[in-house]
């Protein structure tokens, strides 16, 4: 199944996933095509991978029916738990492998990938342990009947990723999603599908019923509008951006389908004048330029009290000298390029934006082309400062390595400034006033609130966002609650029921 092939005009070799994961089978696509992924770092071919199209996704959402009415949906959570355990253990054998994959793929440094990958087997180790404990309560009324709740599976889900980190993503859709019970067809996005491919062999190795997880990589417009519209799909679990958003609204409301959507951020990241501002700067510093910028969770707009201003600028510009960009698979690289070259246009235009907008760019704003760096899509760590809240850099998702320091004079003016987004997905704080801590983060409108950390994740904690940053919740037991239906039971007790057209004598 896996295999090299030399590619006609590179001296090297090609990873090569020709086979979609279907029913537990690894099939050739019906039909869809075999489609070359670009290494962001090189601007160069570096693999293959099967893309499937509206018939393939008939046949994964046919298994996935089938498998949730078969083996599957007879098992018991306990049962189920002990799979999601088995799996753990092959991906945490395994994540050293697929960290360099997501890494060449993505173009993220491979010192973050080993991070982030490591983790991600305790996600469907925690799940295991959540699907053990479901269950629905009991309901008193009267002795005349008995009432109780059950918790089943909402049924097929199609559960769409990104390409800036489709292995976390997929952990954070499948593992409870499956906790619950359903199945699952997964669409990876087309510019990063090589691990989702990998994922799936770890689920057949680790003995999951075919049909259970279904894994279609193909494009949105053809895989994924179908995947959206199919009948038999009960729910669509998504993480990209709005309009995207919109259009799977539109498809799916037909069936009536469930939905929850995480769609990106501009994460207010706020620092007081009594903030311990080593911590501060390296949270701050940090969440602007890890994944190369490409995280909708990143503190992209830092807001910083006026008194302390100009040393966080300086503080900003020095740090951004520091970070070492270049080939993502060194382990001495701090940032690699963007993931694509659509998104390399998308942040260079927004620097042009910031630019025409009269920001003053401190540091980067140039594509990085010396050496080896010559082909990629490589961006310098960039810094605007003196920006205003009404810019469009201030306002807009960039999702490069790109920071908006904005100037603050009080409490009330760094809220207002906060709140003044269309998004609400992540925001944080520092400051050594434990009063102002609870006042400030109990109004900011995000999801998620860090205060005096940043970018803290773990599976036990939920995570999504409020307004246009999406709906519903992943991670924690919220995560589960989106994969599952109450069913309320009615037990008559008495054996009698009274007839309500009963002729009664005069």
């Amino acid at each position: 199944m896996l295999k090299t092939a030399t590619h006609n005009t590179l001296d090297e070799t090609l990873y090569v996933r020709d086979k979609l994961f279907i029913d537990g089978e690894w099939v050739s696509p019906s039909d869809g095509s075999l489609e070359v992924s670009i290494d962001p770092a090189t601007g160069q071919p570096w693999a293959k991978v099967a893309f499937g199209g509206p018939q393939d996704i008939d046949k994964a959402v046919a298994a996935a029916k089938a498998a949730l009415n078969g083996p599957w949906g007879q098992m018991t959570a306990m049962e189920r738990g002990v799979l999601l355990r088995r799996l753990a253990d092959i991906y945490q054998e395994n994540a050293g492998r697929l960290a360099g994959l997501e890494s060449r793929d993505s173009g993220r440094a491979i010192r973050e990938s080993r991070v982030d990958v490591g983790f991600h087997h305790q996600w469907y180790r925690w799940y295991a342990s959540v699907a053990e404990t479901l269950h629905g309560r009991t309901i008193p009324l009267d002795s005349s009947v008995h009432a109780f709740t059950t918790q089943i599976p909402v049924g097929v889900v199609g559960a769409i990723t990104p390409w800036n980190v489709p292995l976390m993503a997929a952990a954070w859709k499948l593992a409870p999603a499956l906790a619950a019970g359903c199945t699952i067809v997964l669409k990876p996005a087309e510019q990063t599908s090589v691990t989702s491919l990998e994922l799936a062999q770890l689920f057949q190795d680790a003995g999951f019923p075919p049909g259970v997880v279904n894994v279609v990589p193909g494009r949105g417009e053809v895989a994924g509008a179908a995947l959206v519209a199919h009948a038999d799909v009960s729910k669509i679990s998504f993480t990209g951006e709005g309009q995207t958003a919109k259009t799977i609204l539109g498809a799916g409301r037909d069936n009536m389908k469930r939905f929850s959507f995480e769609l990106g951020g501009k994460a207010p990241h706020i620092i007081f004048a009594d903030a311990d501002l080593e911590p501060a700067m390296n949270a701050a510093t940090n969440s602007a330029w890890t994944l190369c910028g490409q995280s909708c969770a990143l503190g992209s707009r830092v807001l910083v009290e006026r008194s302390i201003y100009d040393e966080v600028v300086e503080k900003f510009v020095e740090r951004a000298a520091r970070v070492r960009v270049g080939i993502p698979s060194d382990p001495a690289v701090h940032m690699g390029p963007q993931a694509h070259a659509a998104q390399l246009a998308k942040t260079l235009s927004y620097i042009d934006i910031g630019l025409e907008e009269g920001a003053r760019l401190v540091s980067g704003g140039t594509r990085l082309t010396d050496g080896v760096l010559a082909d990629g899509y490589f961006v310098a760590p960039t810094v605007f400062a003196d920006v205003s809240p009404n810019m469009r850099i201030a306002r807009e998702e960039i999702f490069g390595p790109v920071v908006a320091l904005i100037p603050f004079d009080n409490e009330e003016e760094a809220i207002a400034i906060a709140n003044d987004s269309d998004y609400g997905l992540a925001a944080g704080l520092w400051t050594s006033d434990i009063s102002r801590a609870h006042r400030v983060s109990s109004r900011l409108e995000a999801g998620i609130v860090w205060v005096n950390t940043y970018r803290f994740l773990r599976w036990s904690t939920p995570y999504g966002g409020v307004k246009s940053s999406g709906w519903g919740r992943e991670n924690g037991l919220e995560a589960i609650q989106q994969y599952l239906e109450t069913k309320t039971t009615v037990f008559g007790t008495t054996g009698q029921f009274p007839d309500a057209y009963k002729i009664e004598e005069v």
